[in-house]
């Protein structure tokens, strides 16, 4: 027999779960914008969740730096300026750089060679001129190397501070620099030299790539 006190706490926490994921998409649709001011009633607007709903997100927020709490101002969005760059950045490092390494030993050939085929297939569609859905798909197919490489480690706190950090990073490219379809080429180049070193099991070259693919983004962010 189920546990009513039970099944309304998971109740709320998947309604918790659903306004977060209402918030972040809002965010990342650019319904909510970088710097703007808010109240927990326009976020009932926006995302269409219930205020209690709301009132129990504002404090993941924060603890996540997706929004912070102004005195005599209110709720504000993340800006995106060079200390949300250099934040964001210097955090993939440190995560990605020893992960790579990890990945590099311990990954399976079939993990890898999935990887190879999905940049391979986004170059292919780009030289074809195969526009149709390209940028969505070519982002994914960026994203899914980055995650591969963490979610190895199978460790959920590390995965789950690695997807927060990427909503920033997401943030600062949809300012100005979002991987625009002429920088498919550069930016698969670079996933495919790192897959490289993944092929050959060398761990030092794998962290080297990665760090310098890591180097390559933070510096166009912050020139932009």
């Amino acid at each position: 027999m189920s546990n009513p006190t039970s099944t309304r706490a998971g109740e709320g926490q998947n309604l918790r779960d659903q306004a977060y994921r209402g918030y972040t998409k809002s965010l990342l649709e650019q319904q909510i914008k970088p710097g703007q001011f808010i109240t927990q009633r326009e976020l009932v607007q926006i995302t269409g969740f219930p205020l209690g709903s709301i009132r129990e997100l504002v404090p993941r927020l924060e603890a996540e730096g997706l929004i912070r709490t102004v005195p005599q101002r209110g709720m504000q969005v993340p800006q995106v300026d060079l200390a949300l760059v250099r934040n964001a950045f210097q955090f993939r490092a440190f995560l990605e750089e020893p992960a790579a390494r990890l990945f590099a030993r311990d990954a399976s050939p079939g993990a890898i060679a999935t990887l190879r085929e999905s940049h391979e297939r986004i170059l292919s569609r780009h030289e074809a001129g195969d526009d149709a859905n390209l940028m969505e798909d070519a982002e994914a197919v960026d994203l899914s190397l980055h995650e591969a490489i963490i979610d190895l480690q199978k460790n959920e706190i590390l995965s789950n501070a690695y997807r927060v950090n990427w909503i920033k990073i997401k943030l600062i490219r949809l300012a100005e620099t979002r991987l625009y379809v002429p920088m498919i080429p550069a930016v698969m180049g670079e996933h495919l030299r790192i897959i490289e070193a993944f092929e050959r099991r060398d761990e030092d070259e794998a962290a080297r790539t990665i760090a310098s693919h890591i180097e390559t983004a933070r510096r166009r962010a912050v020139e932009f």
